[in-house]
């Protein structure tokens, strides 16, 4: 028998499988042709990605489903690591939305950081919402770095939406943008992910690990990514906390194109091309100036114009 299913589980050299939307998870292993053909990035199959398999009989542990090929992605999100090798990884594929949860402190936002994560999923057409998480800690003393956190991102055309995981506070309004999508939940380590995802559904523990324990009956439960259904519908997966996301496969010339308030500006550019550091007549440079663009996030574009020499 052949089918076609949704990769909802990586745990290294062993995947659980659903025909999707319907929730029927089931073990499987990948064909060794796959793993050679897609050695640019370190895993060859990613959550989320739609493959075709093969099945003689009942899927088992012992008798697992076998991946044959991957089918062609409508989007991902891939970094690449944080050091000076030029190894990637891809996140997730095929999302309707990323969503890329920050805390204003506790850890403090890392706005480069938060940067680097939206331009990846400007360049690989994955819609954004940010959560900024935890204002139950700070919705007080610190409102105006708050709304001034907001400011920039929302002048530059994000959404963003208050959450709190522990008093309920924008939660429900997160379920609803979640509801009938493949959501990616992600950010940096300690922001509030996995108290997040057991607000969207109680019934949820991502630490637990629930789908290897009754599928895998204990045997690598180990895992990296996984996807789990809401119980409100839509479906989300969940990533490690992040320490680091790299750019990959992006020109120096082209960085600015992914910065949507910088794209808005750049065809008022004296030159073309303009990098936008030293040349007159800068349309983008002129609306730093003016405030129309935030410095922050002009700052994140010359770091990233930086690391893209550092690279190379």
């Amino acid at each position: 028998m052949e089918g076609v299913a949704t990769v909802v589980k990586n745990a290294g050299s062993h995947y659980l499988l659903s025909p999707l939307p319907a929730w029927e998870p089931f073990p499987a292993v990948l064909r060794g042709k796959v793993r050679l053909e897609r050695n640019a990035a370190t895993n060859p199959v990613a959550v989320g990605d739609r493959v075709r398999y093969a099945l003689e009989g009942e899927a088992t542990v012992e008798h697992p489903a076998l991946i044959q090929e991957v089918l062609p992605r409508d989007n991902y999100l891939i970094r690449r690591s944080t050091n000076l090798s030029r190894q990637s990884h891809v996140i997730a594929a095929n999302l309707d939305q990323a969503v890329v949860v920050v805390s204003l402190y506790f850890p403090e936002v890392k706005l480069p950081f938060l940067d680097r994560i939206l331009v990846t999923c400007e360049v690989y057409k994955v819609p954004v919402l940010i959560v900024l998480n935890k204002v139950d800690l700070y919705r007080e003393e610190a409102r105006e770095q708050l709304e001034y956190l907001k400011g920039i991102y929302e002048g530059a055309g994000y959404e963003v939406l208050e959450t709190s995981a522990r008093d309920g506070e924008g939660v429900e309004a997160l379920r609803e943008r979640c509801r009938g999508r493949v959501n990616l939940i992600t950010g940096e380590s300690g922001v509030g992910k996995s108290s997040l995802i057991k607000a969207l559904d109680p019934a949820l523990d991502p630490k637990v690990g629930r789908i290897s324990d009754v599928h895998l009956q204990g045997k690598h439960t180990t895992s990296l990514y996984e996807m789990y259904r809401l119980a409100s519908g839509g479906f989300i997966i969940d990533t490690p906390g992040l320490r680091g996301f790299g750019l990959v496969d992006l020109e120096k010339e082209e960085i600015s194109k992914y910065f949507p308030e910088m794209l808005a500006v750049t065809d008022r550019c004296r030159f073309v091309p303009c990098t936008h550091t030293h040349e007159p007549g800068c349309a983008v440079k002129e609306a730093v100036d003016a405030g129309r663009i935030s410095s922050e996030r002009y700052n994140s574009y010359l770091g990233m114009l930086e690391e893209d020499r550092k690279f190379r």
